[in-house]
């Protein structure tokens, strides 16, 4: 089956990997004398992959992990159709840690100041087997969000007709199986608690709660022994398992003496994960003593009371006239002492942010004190931006920052240093300078009088609490910086596509069982993650010459109106009109770049577009069956009428084209069967109207629908549909029958005046005075 393994199958698949985790076909089991591992199995449905040609063609899986999971193991199942269209294929698959994972799989640019870390990535080929089953480990892997993304190699840009070829279809499913701990060992801050590792098969698990504004932490393992009185050697690993990137740190520790390993900005108030396993005999218990330690950071604050009137306030700063036009709230002066105070004696300065939410993946922050902070030597600013809804991570992170000149003259060659990180801020950008949190590498920014702006944009932020922090950092031997301040104006929003994806792109809502993410659909040649690659990009001369192809080459319906009018065929001529008017400005309004031009919504233009193309052929196969009027009227309405309705179903089928088109051929063929049976020879009789009228207008026909089936690509589109459009304007000139021999040209204008005419009797050839 090409969704992927039936159910037996996947009752074998999972029988075979409780056995490797070393469970039963039960529930859980114990796996020494105080653990009970618990496994769990998560399914998603199989999904059709495709070309890549942008985000939105790779397949998004999202999972959540449990907490105190200690191995994870994704099975990872992609297969192939059966049929001759069926070649090897490559299918490339993504995974991270927090938010769907940034892959890049055309090689092209990302806008600037965007931060990129390749994804964690592996190959499943397809080539003489039709399924192939791969699987992933972790051991100990972070609780929370993970995301696969899986695609197809680069699209061929090939425009298929749906119909004319069958696709090939690859499958791809990703299952996902969990061992956790229903038990863990808690350590309590500055409590030692004795522990023992029963073998070396079987790590010991513990965890430990880290508190809000914990600057540092300190583990430490001692009195290790053994039971077989060897020396003790045992392995720590602190922190979980994420991908793209792992920050887990790991200690090795011999001997009975003290070991012991710290972290700077440890994440906040979440649990941190510590595996101890045994590097000694199998057979031997080990028996140990934690302790964890934290130091924790100080906060102060601007105000020790919250202004809400500045939550009417504007992002650009408080009202014209109001009494903190100037700066920040007006505090009393005994408080404003106090504050000062404060600042000194503090390790952070927290500015209070409010998080709006505006739409889907659309977040702006707003500073309480206005867009201005404070920033000085003594101790970093701090300011969160939440981001841990779980709906947040489809966006893209803005963070932009403006030192104010003005108010900072005195900083002379000091220099605003600033760190957007995850999980916990950067505490000591003074000291090291280094953007850097125990298990998160941060994204630094700098400011100073030279280069007084700075932007970051942070594509999929992962779902957690972020932190801005910005610090004074003064050279040496400038004593006078030490009592500087600087003031910064601080932008942050989270949007669902930078800039909108640009003029020459669109930002699309991507959806998967509930969860919303946005991604850029480039056009015109450009492309890049924002639409800001213009390698490939058109020129505008060659966008306007795209527009004019395809709308001036509808011109060419101006003979076919022309020969429909002189041989008296009316409705057909005003068939052609609607058509060449429609598809005029259908790709008028259909183009890439800024060559566009709308006159109504894009959906309608398009819809009476292909309901012209298709209704021309139908009433133009049906003028040349010579079927009696009030017949052929009948049929031409009632097709039409067809047409839509079946447009309206699917509007990209060929059916909609080629079964009208057939269906007008077999009543054509059998009235030119009937009309030749009835006058004892072939008809159309005359072979002058095979050989210069239907011979070259068939041959049209036939050169121009294959060039609308195989010829297309997105690369050549303009010139190819333009030549579409002529050949069969020009086949349908061709086509039309002559006019009926008592017609005279141009018979249609006779009826507009009012007077006195002979009429004719078409059946009876009687002529009267009316």
């Amino acid at each position: 089956m090409a969704g992927g393994p039936g159910p037996p199958l996947r009752r074998l698949l999972l029988l075979l990997l409780l056995q490797l985790l070393a469970l039963p076909a039960g529930r859980g089991s114990r796996a020494g004398p105080d653990s009970l591992y618990v496994s769990e199995y998560f399914s998603q449905s199989a999904q059709k992959l495709s070309f890549y040609s942008w985000y939105g063609n790779a397949k998004l899986f999202h999972f959540r992990v449990p907490e105190d999971t200690v191995l994870l193991r994704w099975l990872l199942q992609a297969s192939r159709g059966k049929g001759p269209e069926c070649t090897s294929m490559e299918i490339t698959v993504h995974f991270r840690y927090g938010a769907p994972p940034v892959i890049n799989p055309l090689g092209t640019r990302f806008p600037a100041n965007a931060t990129v870390r390749p994804s964690y990535n592996l190959s499943i080929a397809l080539s003489t087997a039709l399924q192939n089953t791969t699987s992933v480990n972790l051991t100990s892997p972070a609780a929370g969000d993970w995301f696969i993304a899986a695609h197809l190699p680069e699209a061929a840009g090939r425009i298929e007709v749906k119909g004319f070829s069958t696709p090939c279809p690859y499958m791809f499913q990703a299952d996902m199986f969990v061992l956790r701990l229903a038990d863990v060992p808690v350590l309590e801050p500055g409590v030692a608690v004795p522990q023992t590792i029963v073998s070396p098969a079987k790590p010991l698990h513990v965890k430990v709660f880290v508190p809000k504004h914990a600057a540092g932490m300190r583990f430490e393992l001692r009195s290790c022994v053994t039971s077989r009185q060897e020396a003790c050697a045992v392995r720590v690993v602190l922190g979980s398992l994420t991908l793209p990137q792992s920050f887990q740190r790991s200690l090795t520790c011999t001997g009975s003496g003290n070991c012991s390993l710290a972290l700077d900005s440890p994440p906040w108030e979440k649990w941190l994960q510590i595996m101890v396993e045994s590097l000694g005999a199998a057979k031997a218990n080990v028996s140990v003593e934690m302790l964890a330690s934290f130091t924790v950071c100080r906060p102060g604050s601007t105000s020790s009371f919250i202004n809400f009137s500045s939550l009417n306030q504007s992002q650009t700063g408080p009202r014209p006239g109001s009494a903190g036009a100037a700066g920040s709230p007006t505090l009393p002066s005994g408080e404003a002492a106090h504050n000062v105070s404060d600042q000194r004696s503090s390790c952070l300065q927290s500015q209070p942010v409010v998080r709006e939410d505006l739409d889907v993946v659309s977040v702006r922050y707003r500073l309480l004190n206005g867009p201005s902070v404070p920033v000085h030597v003594t101790s970093p600013t701090l300011l969160l931006l939440t981001l841990n809804t779980g709906m947040d991570s489809g966006g893209s992170l803005v963070v932009s920052l403006l030192l104010n000149k003005t108010s900072s003259v005195s900083l002379g060659n000091a220099t605003v240093v600033a760190c957007v990180s995850a999980a916990s801020p950067v505490l000591s950008l003074n000291a090291t300078q280094n953007c850097s949190t125990a298990f998160f590498q941060g994204y630094p920014l700098s400011l100073s009088t030279s280069s007084a702006e700075a932007t970051l944009l942070v594509l999929y932020p992962q779902t957690d609490d972020w932190f801005l922090s910005l610090q004074l950092i003064c050279p040496r031997g400038q004593g006078d910086c030490n009592a500087a301040e600087a003031k910064v104006t601080i932008f942050a929003y989270l949007t669902p596509c930078f800039n909108d994806c640009g003029p020459y792109g669109q930002c699309s809502l991507l959806r998967r069982q509930g969860y919303l993410y946005a991604g850029c659909s480039c056009k015109a040649g450009w492309g890049g993650w924002s639409c800001t690659d213009d390698t490939k990009a058109q020129s505008v001369g060659a966008q306007n010459l795209a527009t004019l192809l395809l709308t001036l080459s509808n011109l060419m319906f101006l003979p076919a109106i022309a020969v429909a009018v002189y041989r008296y065929y009316l409705v057909e001529a005003s068939v052609y009109t609607y058509t060449m008017f429609f598809s005029t400005f259908y790709h008028a309004c259909d183009q890439p770049g800024v060559a566009v031009m709308c006159i109504m919504d894009y959906d309608t233009l398009q819809y009476c577009d292909f309901l012209g193309s298709v209704v021309s052929i139908w009433v133009t196969i049906l003028c040349m069956s010579r079927v009696k009027k009030i017949l052929k009227y009948v049929l031409f309405l009632l097709g039409t009428l067809l047409i839509a309705m079946s447009l309206q179903l699917d509007r990209s089928g060929v059916w909609n084209m080629m079964g009208p088109c057939l269906f007008a051929l077999i009543i054509m063929i059998a009235a030119w069967v009937y009309h030749g049976v009835k006058r004892r020879s072939c008809y159309p009789s005359s072979w002058k109207r095979w050989v210069f009228y239907l011979l070259p207008g068939i041959t049209l026909a036939f050169i121009a629908i294959s060039v609308y089936a195989f010829m297309e690509t997105n690369e050549n589109y303009y010139y190819t549909h333009s030549i579409w459009h002529m050949l069969v304007a020009s086949s349908v000139a061709f086509l039309l029958p002559p006019r009926d021999k008592h017609k005279k040209p141009w018979a249609w204008s006779q009826k507009l005046t009012c007077r006195y005419q002979i009429c004719q009797n078409d059946r009876e050839e009687l002529y009267a005075v009316t």
